[in-house]
């Protein structure tokens, strides 16, 4: 297991994602526990990038439930068809918002977050969770992090 984090001196977030990615594949390898594996999981992407909040929700009693995260306190229950976690469940695909206060429907669980990226956790074809991560800068996401944080995901679903 590793103990320290390894944050190459690039702000080249792709650079990122690629050294991060196999590092939480062996922070998490030989683990079993899914909470101490997403804890782990969502503590390396805040230490790498510094992002606003990080964390998971669950697909749980029809809505979805806050799980591991690191950022301020976060909304503990999101309905399937709310906010932008909502919509990535429904949609079953990544929803990135450039500016959350010109996203319909948008729940403020912060009012220092203004924009939001948040990924599906897919098995079998469903979506057994969602990363949501959000930024207290505007537009803050690109491609870059979909392509980064959808494979991060694929690592995920591996130890659900």
């Amino acid at each position: 297991m590793a103990e320290t984090l390894i944050i190459p001196t690039t702000q080249d977030r792709a650079e990122l994602y690629k050294s991060l990615i196999p590092q939480v594949k062996a922070l998490t390898s030989g683990e079993s526990d899914l909470i101490a594996n997403l804890s782990n999981t969502v503590a390396a992407l805040k230490q790498t990038f510094g992002f606003f909040w990080v964390g998971f929700y669950f697909v749980k009693e029809n809505q979805l439930v806050l799980g591991p995260f690191q950022g301020p306190i976060a909304c503990t229950r999101i309905h399937f068809d709310k906010g932008v976690c909502g919509a990535s469940y429904t949609r079953k695909q990544t929803v990135i918002v450039e500016d959350v206060e010109k996203f319909p429907g948008h729940i403020a669980c912060s009012s220092n977050s203004r924009s939001e990226i948040v990924v599906p956790v897919m098995q079998n074809g469903e979506v057994k969770m969602v990363l949501d991560v959000d930024s207290d800068q505007v537009n803050d996401f690109s491609e870059v992090d979909q392509q980064g944080l959808e494979k991060l995901m694929e690592v995920v679903a591996t130890f659900i």
